[in-house]
Parts: C-alpha cells; sequence; structure tokens
C-alpha cells in the first residue's frame, strides 16, 4: 500500500520493496528525477537514503532484502537510513532510532526491532514498553530514556520531518539515490523490482561523477 503525503500532517502508508537483483532491464520510468537535486553527504561514496518507518510491515518485509543488496553492492555506496516520522507512532519509532544509533546499538537491534514488534506484538512504539525492550537487550534504560527525550534526539526528529517534505517522498518505504533520483515500489513495477531499480541510478550517478 501507498498513501500520497499531503504538504500538512496526514498519514503515510507502506509501499513495498524487492529483493536485489541485476540493473540492466531497469527503464527510466521506474524512478524520477528529483528538482531541484539535494546535497550529498557521502563524500565520495554514493549515497542511497531509505526513508522506512519500523511500524509498516511492508518496510519490515524490505529489511532482510535491503540487507542483502547492501552486502552485494559493494563500500562504494553509503546506506543511510531515515526515518519517517508523520505521526505520534512514527515520532516516537523515530526517537527510538535515533537514540539507539546515538548509543552505538542500532546495527545490532534495528532488524529485531522490526521483528519484536511486528512478529512478537511487543507494541515498541510505546516508550515503558521499548525501554524494557532495550534494557532485556543489554542497553543501559536509564541512560536510553535520558536521550530519548533529550533536546539532541528532538532536533533529529524534527530534521526527518524536514527531510521527508524536502525530498517529496510520498510513502515509505522510498530511496533516493545521490540527491538525485528517486523510487518506490509502484515506480519500480512492483515487490520484486525495488531494488534493482536503485541499483541503475546508483550506477548512473556513478558514472556521472566519473565524468566530471
Amino acid at each position: 500500500m501507498r498513501a500520497r503525503l499531503p504538504r500538512v500532517a496526514a498519514v503515510l502508508l507502506c509501499a513495498a520493496l524487492a529483493a536485489p537483483a541485476r540493473a540492466q532491464t531497469v527503464s527510466e520510468d521506474q524512478f524520477r528525477v528529483l528538482s531541484p537535486p539535494q546535497p550529498v553527504s557521502s563524500g565520495e561514496r554514493i549515497e542511497v537514503i531509505e526513508f522506512f518507518y519500523y511500524g509498516c510491515p511492508v518496510c519490515y518485509e524490505t529489511e532482510p532484502h535491503v540487507a542483502k543488496w547492501l552486502l552485494e553492492t559493494g563500500p562504494g555506496v553509503e546506506l543511510l537510513r531515515v526515518p519517517a516520522v508523520f505521526s505520534e507512532n512514527s515520532e516516537s519509532f523515530a526517537r527510538t532510532f535515533y537514540t539507539l544509533d546515538e548509543m552505538g546499538y542500532i546495527g545490532r537491534l534495528h532488524r529485531p526491532l522490526y521483528d519484536n514488534h511486528h512478529f512478537d506484538g511487543r507494541q515498541l512504539n510505546v516508550e515503558k514498553n521499548v525501554v524494557a525492550w532495550v534494557a532485556g537487550n543489554g542497553v543501559d534504560a536509564t541512560r536510553f530514556s535520558a536521550l530519548w527525550h533529550s533536546d539532541e534526539i528532538e532536533a533529529k526528529v524534527e530534521a526527518s520531518r524536514k527531510v521527508l517534505v524536502r525530498y517529496d517522498v510520498e510513502g515509505v518505504p522510498s530511496f533516493v539515490v545521490d540527491g538525485k533520483y528517486l523510487t518506490t515500489a509502484p515506480l519500480a513495477g512492483g515487490v520484486g523490482e525495488v531494488m534493482k531499480v536503485v541499483d541503475y541510478p546508483v550506477s548512473r550517478a556513478r558514472d556521472e561523477r566519473r565524468s566530471k
């Protein structure tokens, strides 16, 4: 599913994502060019931004595919995850993502958070539940809670709201390549096409950089 995102706060629904594949059959109507292009922060590596929401079941389904794609695509690409913020539940998840990232645990707990929320029904969008969950996963719950409510994390959540609008993201998961190209499952042509389509503008962006 996918819902359009109005300029004012609204409900953002899920789009589907595919398993990684080769990029040679991709056509240009399977992604769109952003205008104006946005600056990137990845240096010499090609930047790929994944806009996601832990509460989205389709984002949950995409995670193993994204992880596999990242292993296959090599060190010349940098994946940046941006939690979509559009509701109270999504804000809670965004706070959790940024807090775990700040504490150095997001690499270990990103996928388990999805698993335990969706598969185990732990309702990790609720603060008291996620505090208990992180404690059970070896995280200092007192420090986690303090950071979760901190101005630092609040600033990151607010930045996520603005980034969502700046990139004109209409659904999650969405992928932006090198600040120039955006694709989603509907654009890509279905669940089985998204990561193949991501590969195409990655290659295109690499060629564009080399030609400068």
